[in-house]
């Protein structure tokens, strides 16, 4: 028996870092929603005592480094199942972009083992297992539109975005999110995006509206140590894309474009000096 999943990629509406909590941990609010950029995760489960990861990607780690496994093995010995798993990822989203693909991985693993093994787990205690591997696994268990606080576990429902077209651009870096947090000054931020804005925009499905209150105040630290993700920003406003914003850590940026007439245009300025460029939709 095979088990399929797939594993969306997810974009920040607005991110914003209120103070450093006594735990460490950064208190935040963002809102999140998914892409239609997905990793694709088969599974299938072995007689023997293992936990066996393979993918065609060729810089991802396979071992209790990769997220994926971290859940499997979470999973395994939690509930006791004396079965083992192999797991074939095959990796479409950018890593170490700030669109959650490692922990979208996550949540594909634990929404899987749960039926390959069907252990009848609640999403609610499978949130509360996504909790233990990462802030963002929570809310890829279910995907759809949320209010992020707390460390990013705690989540609310909101209204889905207005559709549109989605383009992402990553550039030849890898950000750290422990580094850009580890930089963050609270009090040097001047403004602070808007969460209730953003909420009134998305419940008046006003695209317009979304866009303008487009915020992260992780771009303060994340364009100051590579200035070309400012430029590239600059560029997709150039090409046309009516709201443009760095998503999590970065280094990924993206456009939202309401008219699809104007993706071309921007997609393939964008390919001119950038290799991973995606044009999707929202998973709304």
């Amino acid at each position: 028996m095979k088990i399929y999943e797939k594993a969306p990629a997810k974009i920040n509406l607005m991110l914003d870092v209120l103070y450093k909590r006594p735990d460490r941990y950064h208190e935040v609010e963002m809102i999140m929603t998914m892409v239609d950029l997905a990793d694709r995760l088969e599974m299938s489960e072995l007689p023997r005592d293992t936990i066996i990861i393979s993918s065609q990607a060729g810089y991802i780690p396979l071992d209790e480094k990769n997220l994926a496994f971290k859940a499997a093995k979470l999973i395994k010995e939690r509930y006791k199942v004396p079965s083992g798993v192999y797991i074939h990822l095959d990796k479409k989203i950018p890593v170490a972009a700030g669109l959650a693909g490692g922990s979208s991985d996550a949540a594909a693993t634990l929404r899987g083992l749960n039926r390959l093994w069907k252990l009848g787990i609640s999403d609610a205690e499978l949130m509360e297992l996504g909790a233990e591997l990462g802030s963002d696994v929570p809310f890829c268990v279910t995907g759809g539109t949320a209010l992020a606080t707390g460390r990013g576990e705690k989540l609310t429902p909101v209204a889905n975005p207005p559709q549109c077209w989605v383009i992402l651009a990553k550039l030849p870096i890898n950000v750290s999110t422990e580094e850009v947090y580890g930089r963050f000054r609270s009090d040097r931020i001047t403004k602070h995006p808007s969460a209730s804005r953003m909420i009134q925009a998305l419940d008046s499905g006003s695209f317009h509206g979304m866009c303008q209150e487009l915020g992260n105040v992780l771009e303060e630290v994340t364009l100051q140590m590579h200035p070309e993700v400012a430029h590239l920003k600059e560029t997709m406003l150039r090409l046309g894309a009516d709201g443009v914003l760095m998503s999590g850590s970065g280094p990924t940026v993206f456009g939202l474009v309401s008219k699809e007439s104007k993706v071309p245009r921007i997609y393939n300025g964008l390919r001119g000096f950038c290799k991973e460029v995606y044009a999707v939709r929202l998973l709304t």
